[in-house]
Protein backbone atom coordinates (compact mmCIF):
# COMPACT_ATOMS: atom_id res chain seq x y z
CA UNK A 1 0.00 0.00 0.00
CA UNK A 2 1.62 3.70 -1.20
CA UNK A 3 0.74 6.37 1.13
CA UNK A 4 1.12 9.73 -0.19
CA UNK A 5 3.58 12.45 2.43
CA UNK A 6 2.65 15.91 2.09
CA UNK A 7 5.68 17.90 2.00
CA UNK A 8 5.87 20.08 5.22
CA UNK A 9 7.11 23.47 4.21
CA UNK A 10 5.94 26.50 6.12
CA UNK A 11 4.27 28.71 2.95
CA UNK A 12 2.47 31.43 4.37
CA UNK A 13 3.37 34.78 3.34
CA UNK A 14 3.54 38.06 5.47
CA UNK A 15 2.93 41.18 2.45
CA UNK A 16 2.51 43.98 4.40
CA UNK A 17 0.92 43.37 7.01
CA UNK A 18 -1.67 40.87 5.02
CA UNK A 19 -0.69 37.21 6.09
CA UNK A 20 -1.90 34.58 4.09
CA UNK A 21 -1.43 30.72 4.35
CA UNK A 22 -0.43 30.53 1.25
CA UNK A 23 1.54 32.89 -1.87
CA UNK A 24 -0.56 32.00 -4.45
CA UNK A 25 -3.03 34.50 -6.03
CA UNK A 26 -5.09 34.36 -9.51
CA UNK A 27 -3.82 37.38 -11.95
CA UNK A 28 -6.79 40.05 -12.56
CA UNK A 29 -8.33 39.43 -15.47
CA UNK A 30 -7.79 35.87 -15.86
CA UNK A 31 -10.69 34.40 -13.33
CA UNK A 32 -13.68 37.00 -13.55
CA UNK A 33 -14.40 37.15 -10.09
CA UNK A 34 -15.13 33.81 -8.60
CA UNK A 35 -17.44 32.47 -9.20
CA UNK A 36 -15.88 30.44 -12.77
CA UNK A 37 -12.79 28.99 -10.21
CA UNK A 38 -14.99 27.71 -7.19
CA UNK A 39 -16.48 25.31 -9.46
CA UNK A 40 -12.67 23.89 -9.73
CA UNK A 41 -11.17 24.10 -6.46
CA UNK A 42 -12.31 25.95 -2.88
CA UNK A 43 -10.86 29.51 -3.50
CA UNK A 44 -10.14 29.55 0.21
CA UNK A 45 -7.57 26.86 -1.10
CA UNK A 46 -5.55 30.36 -2.57
CA UNK A 47 -3.63 32.68 -0.49
CA UNK A 48 -6.05 35.45 -2.22
CA UNK A 49 -8.26 35.64 -5.05
CA UNK A 50 -7.53 38.48 -7.23
CA UNK A 51 -10.29 40.33 -8.87
CA UNK A 52 -10.93 41.29 -12.32
CA UNK A 53 -10.05 45.41 -11.79
CA UNK A 54 -13.11 47.23 -11.35
CA UNK A 55 -14.08 50.66 -12.04
CA UNK A 56 -16.39 53.62 -11.00
CA UNK A 57 -19.19 52.77 -13.86
CA UNK A 58 -20.26 49.52 -15.61
CA UNK A 59 -18.26 49.19 -18.99
CA UNK A 60 -18.90 47.24 -21.90
CA UNK A 61 -15.01 46.78 -22.99
CA UNK A 62 -13.71 46.58 -26.17
CA UNK A 63 -15.28 45.30 -29.51
CA UNK A 64 -14.80 42.13 -30.66
CA UNK A 65 -12.55 40.00 -31.47
CA UNK A 66 -10.71 40.65 -28.47
CA UNK A 67 -7.98 37.79 -28.13
CA UNK A 68 -5.14 36.68 -30.33
CA UNK A 69 -2.75 33.19 -29.66
CA UNK A 70 0.65 34.01 -29.55
CA UNK A 71 3.98 31.90 -30.02
CA UNK A 72 3.67 30.88 -26.05
CA UNK A 73 1.04 33.48 -25.19
CA UNK A 74 -1.66 35.39 -26.49
CA UNK A 75 -2.74 38.96 -26.87
CA UNK A 76 -6.10 40.35 -25.20
CA UNK A 77 -7.82 43.52 -25.86
CA UNK A 78 -10.41 43.57 -23.26
CA UNK A 79 -10.95 46.57 -22.27
CA UNK A 80 -11.43 46.78 -18.76
CA UNK A 81 -15.17 45.26 -18.93
CA UNK A 82 -17.19 45.04 -15.57
CA UNK A 83 -19.95 46.01 -14.04
CA UNK A 84 -18.54 48.81 -12.32
CA UNK A 85 -18.01 48.99 -8.47
CA UNK A 86 -21.68 49.36 -6.89
CA UNK A 87 -22.69 45.94 -8.80
CA UNK A 88 -19.32 44.54 -7.75
CA UNK A 89 -19.29 45.54 -3.61
CA UNK A 90 -23.61 44.23 -3.99
CA UNK A 91 -22.63 40.64 -5.67
CA UNK A 92 -19.14 39.57 -6.49
CA UNK A 93 -17.73 40.81 -3.00
CA UNK A 94 -20.43 39.72 -1.32
CA UNK A 95 -20.61 36.54 -2.86
CA UNK A 96 -16.98 36.16 -2.30
CA UNK A 97 -17.03 37.31 1.44
CA UNK A 98 -20.07 34.53 1.96
CA UNK A 99 -17.59 32.21 0.45
CA UNK A 100 -14.54 32.62 2.77
CA UNK A 101 -12.31 33.89 0.18
CA UNK A 102 -9.74 36.37 0.72
CA UNK A 103 -10.04 38.67 -1.94
CA UNK A 104 -7.23 41.20 -3.15
CA UNK A 105 -9.64 43.42 -5.09
CA UNK A 106 -8.36 45.56 -8.25
CA UNK A 107 -9.13 48.78 -8.88
CA UNK A 108 -8.49 50.98 -12.03
CA UNK A 109 -9.70 54.57 -13.49
CA UNK A 110 -9.20 56.95 -15.98
CA UNK A 111 -8.31 59.54 -13.82
CA UNK A 112 -6.87 59.89 -10.16
CA UNK A 113 -10.35 60.92 -8.67
CA UNK A 114 -12.04 58.08 -10.33
CA UNK A 115 -9.46 55.52 -8.30
CA UNK A 116 -9.50 57.45 -5.64
CA UNK A 117 -13.48 57.51 -5.59
CA UNK A 118 -13.88 53.69 -6.43
CA UNK A 119 -11.66 53.00 -2.99
CA UNK A 120 -14.02 54.62 -1.19
CA UNK A 121 -16.84 53.42 -2.29
CA UNK A 122 -14.90 49.89 -1.64
CA UNK A 123 -13.99 51.11 1.91
CA UNK A 124 -17.44 51.54 2.47
CA UNK A 125 -18.45 47.95 1.85
CA UNK A 126 -20.50 45.77 4.04
CA UNK A 127 -18.13 42.88 2.97
CA UNK A 128 -14.50 44.47 2.84
CA UNK A 129 -13.73 41.88 5.94
CA UNK A 130 -13.00 39.69 2.85
CA UNK A 131 -10.19 42.03 1.37
CA UNK A 132 -6.83 41.49 2.32
CA UNK A 133 -5.58 44.35 0.19
CA UNK A 134 -5.94 46.47 -2.95
CA UNK A 135 -4.26 46.40 -6.42
CA UNK A 136 -3.77 49.71 -7.76
CA UNK A 137 -3.78 49.07 -11.70
CA UNK A 138 -2.25 52.23 -12.85
CA UNK A 139 -0.82 50.11 -16.01
CA UNK A 140 -4.21 51.41 -17.48
CA UNK A 141 -4.29 54.81 -19.40
CA UNK A 142 -4.91 58.33 -17.95
CA UNK A 143 -7.67 59.58 -19.66
CA UNK A 144 -6.92 62.99 -18.40
CA UNK A 145 -3.22 63.02 -20.14
CA UNK A 146 -4.00 61.86 -23.71
CA UNK A 147 -4.59 58.42 -22.71
CA UNK A 148 -0.66 57.75 -21.18
CA UNK A 149 -0.66 54.85 -19.22
CA UNK A 150 -0.19 55.87 -15.53
CA UNK A 151 2.50 53.60 -14.50
CA UNK A 152 4.90 54.72 -17.41
CA UNK A 153 5.14 58.14 -15.85
CA UNK A 154 6.84 58.26 -12.46
CA UNK A 155 4.73 61.75 -11.10
CA UNK A 156 1.50 60.08 -12.44
CA UNK A 157 1.97 56.79 -10.78
CA UNK A 158 2.31 58.75 -7.46
CA UNK A 159 -0.79 60.84 -7.68
CA UNK A 160 -3.01 57.56 -8.03
CA UNK A 161 -1.67 56.45 -5.53
CA UNK A 162 -1.19 59.27 -2.97
CA UNK A 163 -5.17 59.72 -3.68
CA UNK A 164 -6.08 56.02 -2.94
CA UNK A 165 -4.16 55.43 0.02
CA UNK A 166 -6.37 57.57 2.24
CA UNK A 167 -9.45 56.33 1.19
CA UNK A 168 -9.04 52.72 2.72
CA UNK A 169 -8.50 51.91 6.33
CA UNK A 170 -4.36 51.81 7.16
CA UNK A 171 -4.23 47.87 7.80
CA UNK A 172 -5.60 47.41 4.35
CA UNK A 173 -2.44 47.32 2.65
CA UNK A 174 -2.13 48.55 -0.84
CA UNK A 175 0.20 47.02 -3.99
CA UNK A 176 0.70 49.20 -6.94
CA UNK A 177 1.06 46.63 -10.35
CA UNK A 178 3.52 48.29 -13.04
CA UNK A 179 4.34 47.92 -16.78
CA UNK A 180 7.01 46.49 -17.97
CA UNK A 181 6.79 49.04 -20.82
CA UNK A 182 9.11 51.79 -19.26
CA UNK A 183 12.81 52.14 -19.31
CA UNK A 184 13.23 51.83 -15.84
CA UNK A 185 10.99 50.33 -13.70
CA UNK A 186 12.59 50.68 -10.31
CA UNK A 187 11.89 54.65 -10.52
CA UNK A 188 8.41 54.11 -11.31
CA UNK A 189 8.25 52.07 -8.51
CA UNK A 190 10.12 54.24 -6.05
CA UNK A 191 7.47 57.11 -6.88
CA UNK A 192 4.65 54.78 -5.58
CA UNK A 193 5.79 52.90 -2.79
CA UNK A 194 7.10 57.08 -1.67
CA UNK A 195 3.46 57.70 -2.38
CA UNK A 196 2.09 55.45 -0.18
CA UNK A 197 2.11 51.61 -1.61
CA UNK A 198 2.62 48.88 0.57
CA UNK A 199 3.70 46.81 -1.55
CA UNK A 200 3.71 46.17 -5.65
CA UNK A 201 2.94 43.79 -8.34
CA UNK A 202 4.94 43.16 -11.31
CA UNK A 203 4.34 43.05 -13.83
CA UNK A 204 1.26 43.72 -16.37
CA UNK A 205 0.95 42.73 -19.87
CA UNK A 206 3.54 43.49 -21.76
CA UNK A 207 1.74 45.86 -24.85
CA UNK A 208 1.93 44.04 -28.40
CA UNK A 209 -0.02 43.59 -31.52
CA UNK A 210 -0.78 40.79 -33.86
CA UNK A 211 -1.17 40.88 -37.64
CA UNK A 212 -3.79 38.45 -39.56
CA UNK A 213 -1.72 37.21 -42.27
CA UNK A 214 -4.94 36.05 -44.50
CA UNK A 215 -6.69 39.39 -44.12
CA UNK A 216 -3.75 41.64 -43.64
CA UNK A 217 -5.03 43.61 -40.67
CA UNK A 218 -4.59 43.58 -37.14
CA UNK A 219 -6.42 40.61 -35.38
CA UNK A 220 -8.03 42.27 -32.68
CA UNK A 221 -10.45 44.83 -33.15
CA UNK A 222 -8.60 47.46 -30.47
CA UNK A 223 -5.24 46.87 -32.87
CA UNK A 224 -2.92 46.54 -29.96
CA UNK A 225 -3.50 44.31 -26.88
CA UNK A 226 -1.82 42.97 -23.64
CA UNK A 227 0.48 40.01 -24.05
CA UNK A 228 0.73 37.26 -21.21
CA UNK A 229 1.55 33.61 -21.25
CA UNK A 230 4.98 32.11 -20.70
CA UNK A 231 6.78 34.58 -23.47
CA UNK A 232 6.66 37.42 -20.63
CA UNK A 233 8.05 34.95 -17.86
CA UNK A 234 11.72 36.26 -18.17
CA UNK A 235 10.26 39.91 -18.39
CA UNK A 236 8.84 39.05 -14.96
CA UNK A 237 11.44 37.82 -13.42
CA UNK A 238 13.74 40.36 -14.63
CA UNK A 239 11.44 43.53 -12.82
CA UNK A 240 11.49 41.62 -10.11
CA UNK A 241 15.02 41.31 -10.04
CA UNK A 242 15.99 44.44 -10.79
CA UNK A 243 13.28 46.01 -8.09
CA UNK A 244 14.69 43.45 -5.23
CA UNK A 245 17.81 44.47 -5.70
CA UNK A 246 17.45 48.53 -5.49
CA UNK A 247 15.68 47.27 -2.26
CA UNK A 248 18.59 45.46 -1.22
CA UNK A 249 20.91 48.23 -2.39
CA UNK A 250 18.64 50.64 -0.21
CA UNK A 251 17.52 53.03 -3.61
CA UNK A 252 13.92 51.40 -2.59
CA UNK A 253 12.13 51.14 0.52
CA UNK A 254 11.79 47.40 1.06
CA UNK A 255 8.39 45.92 0.41
CA UNK A 256 6.79 43.22 -0.38
CA UNK A 257 6.63 42.19 -4.42
CA UNK A 258 4.04 40.25 -5.82
CA UNK A 259 4.99 38.54 -8.74
CA UNK A 260 3.17 37.62 -11.68
CA UNK A 261 4.17 36.55 -15.55
CA UNK A 262 3.72 33.43 -17.81
CA UNK A 263 3.75 31.15 -14.69
CA UNK A 264 2.84 27.35 -15.32
CA UNK A 265 4.49 25.49 -13.23
CA UNK A 266 6.14 25.47 -9.55
CA UNK A 267 9.31 25.66 -11.44
CA UNK A 268 8.34 29.45 -12.99
CA UNK A 269 6.70 30.15 -9.67
CA UNK A 270 10.39 29.36 -8.13
CA UNK A 271 12.22 31.26 -10.42
CA UNK A 272 9.94 34.49 -9.40
CA UNK A 273 10.54 33.97 -5.68
CA UNK A 274 14.41 33.43 -5.58
CA UNK A 275 14.39 36.87 -7.63
CA UNK A 276 12.45 38.49 -5.28
CA UNK A 277 8.81 37.92 -4.99
CA UNK A 278 6.80 36.72 -1.60
CA UNK A 279 4.00 35.85 -3.40
CA UNK A 280 2.69 34.65 -6.88
CA UNK A 281 0.22 35.00 -9.93
CA UNK A 282 -0.83 33.01 -12.22
CA UNK A 283 -3.17 34.24 -14.91
CA UNK A 284 -3.12 32.66 -18.53
CA UNK A 285 -2.20 28.97 -17.61
CA UNK A 286 -5.66 28.96 -15.52
CA UNK A 287 -7.57 29.23 -19.12
CA UNK A 288 -6.61 25.92 -20.44
CA UNK A 289 -6.35 24.37 -16.74
CA UNK A 290 -8.69 26.17 -14.70
CA UNK A 291 -6.55 24.59 -10.96
CA UNK A 292 -3.72 25.95 -12.09
CA UNK A 293 -2.88 28.21 -9.16
CA UNK A 294 -3.57 25.59 -6.47
CA UNK A 295 -1.92 23.15 -8.61
CA UNK A 296 1.51 25.54 -8.89
CA UNK A 297 0.99 26.13 -5.24
CA UNK A 298 1.55 22.57 -4.69
CA UNK A 299 4.90 21.99 -7.05
CA UNK A 300 6.25 24.97 -5.32
CA UNK A 301 6.10 23.43 -2.21
CA UNK A 302 7.25 20.35 -3.11
CA UNK A 303 10.30 21.90 -5.17
CA UNK A 304 11.14 23.86 -1.85
CA UNK A 305 10.96 20.60 0.72
CA UNK A 306 13.23 19.04 -2.12
CA UNK A 307 15.74 21.48 -1.75
CA UNK A 308 15.56 20.95 1.91
CA UNK A 309 13.41 24.62 3.13
CA UNK A 310 11.63 24.56 5.77
CA UNK A 311 9.78 27.85 4.89
CA UNK A 312 9.20 29.92 1.83
CA UNK A 313 10.38 33.19 3.51
CA UNK A 314 13.52 31.81 3.20
CA UNK A 315 13.90 31.82 -0.50
CA UNK A 316 12.79 35.10 -1.14
CA UNK A 317 15.45 36.73 -3.09
CA UNK A 318 17.81 34.19 -2.25
CA UNK A 319 19.02 34.17 -5.97
CA UNK A 320 20.96 37.48 -4.57
CA UNK A 321 22.24 35.57 -2.64
CA UNK A 322 24.02 33.39 -4.93
CA UNK A 323 25.71 35.54 -7.60
CA UNK A 324 28.52 33.80 -9.06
Amino acid sequence: MTTTTTAAVDMSVDLAGMRLPSPMMTASGCAANGKELARFFDLRELGAFVTKSVMADARSGRGTPRMAETPSGMLNSIGLQGPGISAFVEQDLAWLHENGARVLVSIAGGTSAEFADVAARLAASEALAAVVGVEVNISCPNVANRGLVFACDPAASADVVSQVRPQLPPEVPIFAKLTPDVTDIVTVAQAAVEAGADGLTMINTLLGMVIDTDLLRPQVAGVTGGLSGPAVRPVAVRAVWQTRAAMRDGRLPDVPIIGVGGVRTGRDALELVAAGASAVQVGTAAFNDPSAPVRVGRELRDLLHEKGFSRLSDVVGIAHERMA
